[in-house]
């Protein structure tokens, strides 16, 4: 049998998923006491806070990376819609439904994600990842029917979780078009 060694690579993948797995029940519980709009900024501007550190840190002074003309308006569509439509809609969507439903919910950001790299920027799409994304689907429709643990909440709330997914997927897209850049300036 094959041993996989453990990495500092995948504890930090481990973690990075266990932490994106608690961060929607943790913000439904913090919007009992926040406006879903404080909450959004103030999760983001953490965000932003914590990465400028390690980026003055990291460069030792602040500098801003050489950048197209065409790559700061993708880059601002990115900041707009990732940035702050997103997670606006999110939190707003959590006011309207379980954590557990928009939990299922936010899988669509990898499908939309590639959708629209399929359709709309000409990516190339194997039957592999449309049979992953179908996949995706099935299991989080599944586990949403009436009948399961958890059954369904969709509504407004649901509609909002959908949109927040569709903002983070067009985020995605966007940042694409300006990856050869620093992608700690991009984040």
């Amino acid at each position: 049998m094959r041993r996989i060694a453990f990495s500092s690579s995948i504890a930090a993948a481990l973690t990075a998923a266990a932490l994106f797995g608690a961060s929607t029940p943790l913000a439904k519980a913090l919007l009992r006491d926040l406006s879903p709009v404080l909450l959004a900024g103030l999760l983001y501007l953490g965000s932003g806070v914590g990465l400028g550190l390690i980026r003055v840190a990291r460069d030792r002074g602040w500098r801003t990376p050489p950048m197209a003309g065409k790559e700061w308006f993708w880059l601002s569509l990115a900041i707009v819609f990732g940035g702050v439509l997103g997670p606006l809609a999110l939190m707003l969507g959590l006011t309207r439904t379980t954590a557990a439903t928009a939990s299922l919910l936010l899988n669509l950001e990898a499908v939309l994600t590639a959708l629209l790299a399929w359709i709309v920027f000409r990516e190339n799409a194997d039957r592999r990842i449309v049979l992953d994304m179908l996949l995706i689907v099935a299991g989080a429709v599944l586990l949403a029917l009436p009948g399961s643990s958890q059954g369904a909440h969709l509504g407004w709330g649901a509609l909002l979780i959908v949109g927040a997914c569709l903002c983070w997927a067009l985020d995605n897209n966007f940042t694409r078009k300006v990856s050869a850049s620093d992608a700690l300036f991009i984040a």
